[in-house]
């Protein structure tokens, strides 16, 4: 029991490492967006993309040892931390409790970076698109209506510039 532990610790503390990465990622776009870095904010999105694989392997990793600790403790495979960590010898409960709430509390933290970022970037690409406008007359794209109706195309604007035919 003491080395199944010893993994699932482990385990919690990559998975901890690894939400730290991401939330360091984060940051780090949102000052990439702020400094209107484009190149790099471009190439930030690659490494956001490997640190998601890397916190779902972590992830996986840590919920098989989980499964296994339970196991071990005669619970089923699915139980929770809160069903799982009283059953915990009292040398390791305070560990693992801190552990799991530190990982949830950077999650929350990552999410709500994310969700800042997108908005963010979302914002740039809204005024990217007024900046253009004037250039290609009739482009904007498709909404729809409070029925959820596809609304009819927005008038053409007078281009810019009209060339000499």
């Amino acid at each position: 029991m003491k080395e199944l532990l010893h993994h699932l610790i482990e385990s919690l503390r990559e998975e901890l490492k690894e939400y730290g990465g991401m939330l360091a990622l984060l940051d780090q776009q949102q000052e990439l967006v702020m400094r209107r870095e484009t190149q790099v904010l471009l190439a930030s999105v690659a490494g956001i993309n490997g640190q998601v694989e890397a916190i779902a392997a972590a992830r996986r990793e840590r919920e098989q040892r989980q499964r296994k600790v339970a196991d071990e403790l005669g619970l089923a495979e699915t139980a929770p931390f809160v069903e799982l960590v009283p059953r915990l010898p009292d040398q390791y409960r305070a560990l693992v409790q801190a552990l799991v709430q530190e990982n949830n509390d950077l999650l929350v933290r990552i999410q709500r970076r994310a969700r800042q970022n997108h908005l963010l970037l979302s914002r740039v690409v809204e005024l990217m698109q007024k900046i253009l406008d004037p250039f290609f007359p009739g482009s904007q794209p498709a909404t729809y209506g409070e029925r959820g109706v596809l609304q009819g195309a927005v008038l053409a604007q007078p281009a810019l510039y009209n060339a000499i035919c």
